[in-house]
């Protein structure tokens, strides 16, 4: 609650004026019923006088009924408003998380939290709201309205109270842990559908059709049997409460015939006849009975809401109460001269909760406008290393520079601007060709037409673009789906390049591309971008053959360092690994 604005604030106080002026008119209205019932039987009475108490009793329901649809049009706006607002903060956060809070969280779990936990919230600040100041409010003053009326009446109603409470009781040991269990198990249908529809390629190659299903079906099942127990549980309580305020009314007007045949026509001290003044007594107090254990009807609901609505709450502020491990420095650019520089000085890094190295002792240098290739065997680190250029990651021990200067002094979004990152998976977003390409500038997809046409070239995805229906305005649906890996690859990579950035970082994204594509693509960044830092993660020798600098590792550590030449004599593994893609004529040229 503490993410309320002022403005939600004052609201809520509006609605709280609105709803003590609701129950002041409701409870108005039993003090007229019981004027309009002793004129009723009281010799000499006018039709005037009734009519007039009628008619109170009528501005008192209408002026109760405006209070209630107001009350319901602020806090919707409240609850809608307040919503939305943490929704953006959400997304907001998630955004700012580096990989390790990722990992963390799960993706299932944060789109749940920033969808359905927040609904839940939202419901119980609508309902809540409304309830949680009325009820008490009613209670109360309907229990100062009936003191002193009956003892009898007053015993009865207080037996209505314990029974609805002991309702109340089972409810809260039985069902709230249920609702405590539904977040997570809500997360779990989520994941569950989430991996079979971006796996469903391998899904339908491998006939697991039938084991994706009857995953889903136990998460489904699971969710839904909770679900029935705490539906079911609710449905025993309404009729329960049904059964006690009807139970109720019997036994006050039970009660109440004893005491009007019991009372005399003699006069008291207002000078009303003791047996009509019991009677319009029993007539007002069955209203205020009613009031209470509707009240505690209505707190019985919200104790029913506040746990679900709790652990929504909770697992919404772990996320916001997380702070990024990942902060940026105050540095903009790089020291003069230095620009598009990265080295490494003895980077190790261990991952969260692991015990051995990922990397250990990783040292190398890269100059301004030259191409690194690292190499190595599945597991040997490659993607982990330069994901510490861009600081995915940080490293646990040593210094990653860029441009001269620790990565870890940059302004973080100082940093990205000057990188230009081809994931190993790549990723399109839902738009067009030109918009994809575009969206180096920040996700603003503000470069001009000429500078995504040019990218797109050096790309050499050019080609098949223009054959494309409407060319760099071609569609692309979510997630590139309408486009294949080689394509969606040379997106990715004209997206990197049109940013024309210090350093650009390739995490195996040539796999996907032929031979030809390959060697025409690297031979068009080092005539397009000849003072750009390449490095470069690649399985195959032929696309690294030229490179400045190869650095080749093997279980997180430097195996050896140097061209391809010099590689192939002194260093082993390279040598293992140009053998099995290379022949004998190809290694000796």
């Amino acid at each position: 609650m503490r993410y309320l604005k002022a403005g939600e604030l004052l609201a809520a106080a509006v609605c709280l004026g609105l709803i003590v002026a609701q129950v002041w008119l409701d409870l108005k209205l039993p003090g007229y019923m019981y004027e309009v019932t002793t004129l009723v039987q009281t010799p000499g009475s006018t039709m005037g006088e009734i009519w007039a108490n009628g008619g109170y009793m009528l501005l008192c329901a209408l002026g109760s009924l405006a209070s209630s649809v107001m009350v319901g049009f602020v806090v919707a706006m409240i609850g809608s408003s307040f919503a939305r607002r943490v929704r953006s903060m959400l997304f907001a956060k998630v955004e700012s998380f580096s990989l390790e809070e990722m990992g963390r969280f799960s993706t299932p779990s944060l789109i749940t939290r920033s969808t359905n936990d927040v609904t839940q919230v939202q419901m119980f600040i609508v309902m809540g709201m409304q309830m949680m100041v009325k009820a008490p409010i009613t209670a109360v003053w309907a229990v100062t309205k009936i003191a002193g009326k009956g003892f009898e009446w007053t015993l009865v109603t207080g037996v209505g109270v314990l029974l609805v409470l002991a309702m109340v009781s089972l409810l809260m040991v039985f069902v709230i842990p249920k609702f405590r269990m539904m977040q997570t198990l809500t997360d779990n249908i989520t994941r569950v559908a989430r991996e079979n529809l971006t796996g469903l390629r391998v899904v339908r190659a491998y006939n697991a059709e039938g084991y994706q299903s009857a995953k889903f079906e136990a998460a489904n099942a699971e969710l839904t049997d909770t679900h029935l127990y705490t539906n079911r549980a609710m449905a025993i309580m309404m009729p329960f409460m049904t059964l006690i305020m009807s139970g109720l009314s019997i036994a006050i007007y039970w009660v109440g015939a004893y005491l009007v045949d019991a009372a005399g026509m003699a006069p008291n001290a207002a000078g009303t006849p003791e047996r009509l003044a019991v009677f319009s007594n029993m007539v007002v107090f069955s209203n205020y009975a009613i009031q209470v254990i509707m009240s505690f009807m209505m707190i019985s609901i919200v104790f029913v809401m506040l746990p679900r609505a709790g652990v929504a709450a909770r697992r919404i502020n772990e996320v916001l109460g997380t702070e990024p491990s990942i902060v940026g420095g105050g540095a903009e650019t790089g020291l003069a001269g230095s620009e598009g520089e990265v080295e490494f000085r003895d980077v190790s890094f261990r991952y969260p909760e692991s015990a051995d190295y990922a990397l250990e002792n990783v040292s190398f240098k890269v100059r301004k406008g030259e191409t690194a290739a690292i190499i190595g065997s599945t597991g040997s680190g490659k993607t982990t290393l330069v994901s510490l250029i861009p600081r995915f990651r940080d490293a646990t021990e040593g210094t990653v520079l860029v441009g001269g200067v620790d990565v870890r002094e940059y302004r973080h979004e100082s940093l990205l601007n000057a990188i230009g990152y081809v994931p190993q998976r790549s990723v399109l977003f839902t738009g067009t060709v030109g918009s994809n390409v575009g969206y180096g500038d920040n996700g603003r997809g503000a470069f001009s037409a000429e500078a995504i046409a040019a990218a797109s070239e050096t790309a050499q995805c050019a080609e098949f673009v223009m054959r494309m229906d409407g060319g760099l305005d071609a569609a692309i649906a979510q997630g590139g789906t309408n486009v294949s890996g080689g394509q969606k690859q040379r997106i990715s990579i004209a997206r990197a390049v049109c940013r024309e950035p210090e350093v650009l970082v390739f995490d195996d994204s040539f796999s996907a591309l032929d031979f030809r594509t390959d060697k025409e693509l690297r031979g068009a960044l080092r005539e397009k971008l000849p003072g750009t830092t390449r490095i470069v993660v690649a399985q195959r020798i032929g696309t690294i053959m030229d490179s400045d600098v190869i650095v080749v590792l093997e279980e997180g550590r430097v195996v050896g360092i140097g061209r391809h030449g010099d590689l192939l004599r002194d260093c082993l593994v390279y040598r293992e690994i140009a053998e099995s893609q290379l022949s004998e004529g190809e290694l000796a040229s």
